[in-house]
């Protein structure tokens, strides 16, 4: 049986209750023959864990996408043909989070809230709030809501750094819709890094995590927060006895970024690093396969003004040994831009000490989307943008922002706006950043065509931009 490893979201919902059924309880006997009694810790933590209720605005085609069985998938891919049914309709789904401060703040995950259209948290004394996004982060996973009000139950934060493997833990949140359900297991391993790319060394556990749980807390057996439950290892979408949660250092890293600047700022040092197995060990004389090979140094990077050679092997960042890549990636992706960092770097044969100026990573974008859900922010133009990679400025040659996600039905794509063209102008106001663009579409007319300025596959076009009320999209 195929496995992947999925978001419990929404659409792991729909495998989850597919023809291949969900797993029985009994998979895992961990929990049964766990003595800890975590009684006392569910009742004193409760009040912080909140149930996050989504609506979204979906095709009746994506609906019947995500709603086609995995068996079918299996034999005809994803490209299986659907009625071309395009009235837009809305979808609820849930998900969980919990508050971090007394004034209203919450942590979720980010696939708990992309594309929402309206959000609302469900207190434990049923009161039903609205929660507005202040940012949110899809490369860590990681989102902070906010709601009006004082006084809330905010959860105390731990030290994932000192969890050990085999320790208890609990999990707390929705799944299924079941609110405040618990669930309890041990952590299984520390570090898992599902993504090159994003460096998050997740926390496994046991613990018995489904849909809803998404954006819950894992607590150690103080009450402490250690992690944001983000996602299972699946053949069918729900629980197989492998979970991961996101470390909440991690989390909160994230967090505070976005509660203060609205965008996460991330470093980029400039190279391309892979890890060493047992025969490239053999061939640099390590010990032990450690480290991370550097393939290749962009050019003029910090890497590259560092000194930082092809061939080089990095061994410690910062002080921290560097065991495998995703290690390194993520230590770099939570450094601050323009700081020193020291590096201990094999070259051969010999150790040397370097030091790098990490500047800023060339995808650093503001993590909030331009499409808030409170409509007081601007028109909503059913697209999300990100700021121009280094190689795509070389490229395009011109200071724009490009569409990285559009919704079938919203105004943008209406207008025949499509995926990945760069906005150069809006509204004739120049688009530089999304940031920039951000501030531009809440001053955008409402019922009025505005002209958009785009490159598509590096060709000028101009288009018009209809901004219709809500009431007419």
């Amino acid at each position: 049986m195929r496995k992947s490893l999925l978001p419990f979201g929404l659409s792991a919902l729909m495998l989850a209750i597919g023809p291949l059924g969900v797993l029985p309880a009994t998979v895992s006997s961990a929990h049964a023959a766990s003595a800890v009694d975590f009684s006392d810790l569910v009742a004193q933590v409760s009040p912080a864990v909140v149930r996050v209720n989504v609506t979204k605005k979906m095709t009746q085609e994506e609906m019947l996408q995500q709603q086609i069985p995995e068996l079918l998938k299996r034999f005809f891919g994803n490209n299986i043909q659907i009625p071309q049914q395009r009235a837009p309709v809305e979808q609820s789904a849930y998900g969980t989070a919990f508050f971090i401060s007394s004034d209203g703040y919450l942590l979720t995950n980010h696939h708990v809230i992309a594309d929402a259209r309206k959000i609302t948290i469900t207190l434990n004394d049923r009161r039903e709030v609205d929660a507005t996004v202040v940012g949110s982060d899809a490369r860590t996973d990681v989102a902070v809501l906010k709601v009006k009000g004082t006084d809330f139950p905010a959860l105390p934060i731990g030290n994932p750094n000192v969890l050990r493997v085999g320790e208890p833990v609990l999990a707390i949140g929705s799944p299924f819709g079941f609110d405040y359900s618990a669930s309890a297991g041990i952590v299984s391993a520390k570090s898992r890094t599902m993504s090159a790319e994003t460096g998050v060394p997740f926390i496994q556990s046991d613990v018995a995590l489904n849909p809803g749980n998404s954006g819950g807390p894992l607590f150690n057996q103080k009450g402490q927060v250690v992690g944001i439950n983000s996602r299972i290892f699946s053949g069918t979408g729900g629980y197989m006895g492998l979970s991961f949660s996101i470390p909440i250092d991690v989390a909160m890293d994230v967090a505070d970024q976005l509660r203060k600047s609205g965008k996460v700022s991330r470093a980029y040092l400039g190279i391309v690093p892979q890890d060493i197995d047992r025969n490239l060990a053999e061939v640099y004389n390590l010990p032990k396969p450690e480290g991370a090979l550097i393939t290749q140094v962009t050019p003029k990077s910090a890497a590259d003004l560092a000194g930082i050679k092809e061939g080089d092997i990095i061994l410690n960042y910062n002080g921290q040994p560097i065991g495998r890549t995703t290690e390194l990636i993520n230590l770099i992706n939570r450094t601050r831009p323009n700081t020193s960092v020291p590096l201990v770097v094999l070259r051969n044969g010999k150790a040397m000490n370097l030091t790098a100026v990490l500047k800023a990573a060339p995808d650093d974008t503001p993590a909030i989307d331009t499409d808030k859900v409170s409509s007081t922010d601007g028109p909503i133009l059913g697209l999300r943008v990100r700021d121009q990679t280094a190689e795509e400025k070389q490229v395009s040659r011109a200071p724009g922002v490009v569409i990285d996600q559009l919704q079938p039905t919203g105004l943008a794509a209406r207008s025949n706006l499509q995926a990945d063209d760069v906005i150069v102008k809006l509204n004739n106001i120049a688009t530089p950043t999304s940031e920039i663009f951000a501030k531009v579409v809440k001053t955008l007319p409402m019922n009025k065509v505005v002209g958009v300025t785009v490159l598509r596959r590096n060709i000028p076009l101009i288009l018009g931009l209809r901004i219709e009320s809500a009431d007419n999209k």
